[in-house]
C-alpha cells in the first residue's frame, strides 16, 4: 500500500532533532491499578506555534477554537516503530478529503521517535491550503455537501508490518493525565456532530444537519508549500492507537459544561458581597 510522507515537516524535525518528539502531551500516560503505560501516539492543535489547552470532559478532550485563527495539527509518534497515520478533520481526509473508514483513508507517515507538522488540506504533491477555525456555513465540509462530523480531529495510528529499525529512542517526558477516548479502536463515522443527528427523507436518503453559523468548523484558507511523496508500506490491519479531539468556541464550551461558568456578580452576589457601609461620594 502507498501513503504520503510530509518531506518538509519530515526534514524539519530532524533539523530539530529527535528530542522534539519527547514534548509533554496529555496523551503520553494512562493509569491501571499498579502500574502506567506510557502511550506512544500524540496530537495537538497548535495556534502560532503554541498548543491549545485541552480539556477533559463527558468522556472526551476538547479544545477551545479561536475565531479565524489558523491551526496546524502536530503528530508525535514515540514508538520504535514507523506508522501510517489516517488524519481527519470534520470527517474529511487531510490529503484527499474523502469520507472512508480509516483503514481505507490515504495516511500520513512518521518515522520512529519523530513528529511531523500538517498545517492544511494537501491540494497537490507540492501544496496545502491551511486549516482555520471558521463557522459551520464558511467550512470546507459545508463547501463539499459533508457536514454530519464538523467539530471533530481524529488521528489513527497503523505500525508498519515487519520493519526493523536500529534507532535510539529519547528519554520521553510524560504529564499524568487520563484520556480514555484517545485510545479506542477505529469507529465507523458517526451521523452525528455534536450530538444532533441528521434527519431522514421519507425515501430513506440521509438529509446532512443544516450548517450554524454559531458552532465552530475548519475553512480551506490560503496556500502555503507543502511537499509530499509516496512511499510503500505494508501495515497491520488493527490500529495501535488513536487520539481524537473536540473543538468547539467558547460559548459552546461553556454550554456543554466543559470549562466553569465564570462568577458572574451582578445581581446576587453584588448583594451578597455589600460590606453594608455608607460609601464614599
Amino acid at each position: 500500500m502507498r501513503f504520503i510522507l510530509s518531506v518538509t515537516t519530515f526534514v524539519l524535525a530532524i533539523v530539530l532533532g529527535i528530542g522534539a518528539s519527547a514534548q509533554d502531551s496529555s496523551t503520553g500516560r494512562v493509569t491501571i491499578p499498579g502500574r502506567s503505560i506510557p502511550r506512544f501516539f500524540q496530537m495537538e492543535v497548535v495556534v502560532n506555534g503554541r498548543p491549545l489547552s485541552e480539556y477533559y470532559a463527558r468522556g472526551r478532550t476538547y479544545v477551545e477554537a479561536l475565531q479565524d485563527a489558523e491551526y496546524e495539527l502536530r503528530l508525535t509518534n514515540t514508538s520504535p516503530d514507523r506508522v501510517a497515520v489516517a488524519l481527519s478533520v470534520d470527517g474529511l481526509n487531510t490529503i484527499d478529503a474523502r469520507h472512508t473508514s480509516a483503514w481505507n483513508a490515504s495516511k500520513w507517515v512518521i518515522e520512529p521517535y519523530q513528529t511531523i507538522t500538517i498545517s492544511g488540506w494537501q491540494m497537490s504533491s507540492e501544496r496545502a491550503r491551511h486549516f482555520y477555525f471558521t463557522n459551520e456555513r464558511d467550512s470546507y465540509g459545508a463547501k463539499l455537501g459533508q457536514t454530519e462530523n464538523l467539530g471533530v480531529i481524529s488521528a489513527v495510528f497503523f505500525r508498519e508490518r515487519g520493519r526493523i529499525t536500529q534507532v535510539t529512542p529519547p528519554k520521553p517526558i510524560y504529564r499524568d493525565k487520563d484520556s480514555e477516548e484517545s485510545m479506542r479502536s477505529q469507529e465507523a463515522p458517526s451521523a452525528k456532530s455534536r450530538g444532533d443527528a441528521a434527519g431522514v427523507a421519507r425515501d430513506g436518503r440521509k438529509i446532512a444537519p443544516v450548517p450554524d453559523d454559531e458552532y465552530a468548523a475548519t475553512g480551506i484558507g490560503r496556500s502555503v508549500r507543502h511537499d509530499v511523496r509516496w512511499v510503500d508500506m505494508d501495515l497491520d490491519s488493527r490500529p495501535a492507537g488513536e487520539v481524537t479531539v473536540r473543538y468547539e468556541y467558547y460559548s459552546a464550551l461553556l454550554r456543554l459544561g466543559v470549562i466553569p461558568r465564570p462568577r458572574e456578580p451582578y445581581p446576587l452576589y453584588r448583594r451578597e458581597d455589600s460590606r453594608g457601609f455608607s460609601p464614599e461620594p
